[in-house]
């Protein structure tokens, strides 16, 4: 006998032997389990589910097992079912109780299910490794659903399986190229004082617990090659003043976390005069990818190094005024505003924004106070911010995904424009945005920067009038310096906002704030230095 046959009479043995054997409770639980995950329902509700309650990281862990299952799921029914047309099993002995009401009507090898569910629970597993823990006892027993009710031999749930596996790991290296290809390094100027910390002695990292773990985040690098560095945990709550303890006895602060955890780590650096050392850890990880940097190893090297750059920092003046978010209940929310919330060209003269800045300015000087906030990435003022705002009122409540339906649907229904002053001309503004430095391609959330050493503010404004809806999708698909009736986009060195209307929210970074009655909105050149390798 030949080896295939051999093979083939070793799985029809082992598919009788289920189908003689008698499994207590599970005449009433496989069946119905495997109905379950027809056409990914399964799945796709998990995911759904992970979406609106779950953390950020694992919104994107569920992403990421969601582009497994369709990877899978064409390879199978495309490629795998086409080439090897096996016939389904007979179901003699294979009790009646058991049995589907409605047969499957495709070949038999691979098994279509075993592979969603195995590709789901590894690219699941691959990016939040407890929540592939929990998936993974389910995804088993859909796979072993296929042999109980008699429409799969063994061998195609167990190649099923294995081409479900290959799938997460097959995305799991898309995205990593993609990201890779994301972070191309500027021309940001290099730090020739940055401090080289060949064993980490010096380095004091804090980690926002709520991006996740020290180790989720790949800081098991950090151990092991900066043994020396020390590490703290902390909630948010607890983030700002771990931040400030560590720079009162750091050489070199460093951070893990997204974006706002980032943002707080920058302005401790700044006031205490320290270097920066960025370990990603958010979901978006904008001013990381910006940087060049996609992950704690590249990191470690620089630190080892000490080769770093200045990059400039986007300044508000007077700083913000944190506030719990209050008041009406709305929708809202979305990933970092960017560029292409408000885009819109038409030179900065006709837009009412002065661009003449003269030698020797001082915004703090203009705006009264000592005390300004900071962003690496976006300001905004508008429509952005009250997303945030009714986000987080909601978010506790219901979960992070329906907060944001929920908020976004309650301001385009209620949002007035903000009518203030800039440059000294009263504007009515659905949405206010400024970058720092100018951010380039379309959509509704910020795409990439060529640089962090351009010491301008790639500055955007979406005008009032009509409905918000429309004018803000408009001015999403519009780049930089460039013009339409809605809205405009130009770069400014600085520009000052007056009559700002008592409450109007501010968001920076991610952040949340309420906005002063005239602020000053500039940047800093050159003004932090953050550890980067090439």
């Amino acid at each position: 006998m030949t080896l295939q046959g051999t093979a083939a009479r070793w799985d029809r043995a082992l598919f009788d032997a289920v189908a003689r054997r008698h499994w207590p409770g599970a005449d009433r639980v496989l069946p119905r389990l495997g109905r379950a995950a027809n056409h990914g329902v399964l799945w796709g509700g998990t995911a759904l589910a992970i979406a609106a309650f779950g953390s950020a990281p694992a919104r994107k862990a569920a992403l990421r097992a969601s582009a497994s299952l369709a990877l899978a799921s064409a390879t199978i029914n495309t490629i795998g079912k086409w080439s090897v047309r096996r016939a389904r099993p007979l179901l003699d002995g294979v009790p009646a109780v058991r049995q589907l009401s409605r047969q499957p009507q495709t070949t038999s090898f691979p098994s279509g299910h075993s592979a969603s569910a195995f590709a789901f629970a590894t690219g699941l597993a691959l990016h939040a490794p407890a929540l592939g823990a929990a998936v993974a006892p389910v995804a088993a027993s859909v796979a072993f659903s296929r042999v109980y009710t008699g429409v799969h031999y063994p061998s195609d749930v167990a190649v099923g399986a294995a081409l479900g596996v290959a799938a997460g790991f097959a995305v799991r290296r898309i995205a990593q190229r993609l990201e890779g290809a994301r972070a191309v390094p500027g021309d940001e100027p290099d730090a020739v004082d940055a401090p080289a910390l060949p064993d980490g002695e010096g380095l004091v990292v804090v980690v926002n617990a709520g991006s996740g773990s020290a180790a989720a985040a790949g800081l098991d690098v950090l151990r092991d090659r900066l043994p020396k560095a020390e590490v703290v945990e902390c909630d948010g709550p607890d983030l700002r003043r771990e931040l400030d303890a560590a720079a009162g006895r750091a050489a070199v602060l460093g951070v893990c976390g997204g974006d706002g955890t980032v943002n707080a780590a920058a302005t401790a650096a700044l006031q205490a005069g320290l270097p920066l050392a960025v370990f990603p850890g958010g979901t978006l990880n904008h001013f990381s990818l910006d940087l060049g940097l996609t992950g704690a190893e590249e990191t470690c090297r620089a630190v080892a190094e000490g080769r770093a750059v200045k990059v400039g920092v986007g300044r508000f003046t007077p700083g913000p005024e944190p506030v719990e978010p209050v008041g009406r209940v709305e929708p809202g929310a979305a990933a970092d505003p960017g560029p292409g919330a408000a885009g819109g060209p038409l030179a900065a003269v006709a837009a009412g924004l002065d661009p003449v800045v003269a030698d020797g300015y001082d915004p703090v000087a203009a705006s009264g106070s000592a005390r300004p906030g900071y962003f690496l990435n976006t300001f905004s003022i508008g429509a952005y911010p009250e997303l945030l705002r009714h986000r987080l009122h909601w978010a506790p409540r219901i979960g992070g995904g329906p907060a944001m339906v929920l908020a976004a649907w309650r301001v385009l229904r209620t949002q007035r424009p903000v009518r203030l002053r800039l440059a000294g001309r009263p504007r009515n503004v659905w949405l206010l945005f400024a970058g720092n430095g100018t951010y380039h391609g379309t959509g509704a959330a910020p795409r990439r920067r060529d640089s962090l050493a351009e010491a301008l503010l790639d500055v955007r404004l979406v005008h009032g009038g009509g409905r918000p809806g429309p004018r803000l999708i408009a001015a999403a698909f519009a780049g930089p310096l460039s013009r339409s009736p809605v809205h405009t986009a130009t770069r400014l060195a600085h520009l000052r906002i007056d009559d700002v209307p008592p409450g109007t929210p501010l968001a920076y970074d991610g952040e949340y704030a309420r906005a002063p009655q005239s602020l000053v909105v500039d940047t800093l050149p050159h003004a932090l230095t953050v550890y980067r390798h090439g």
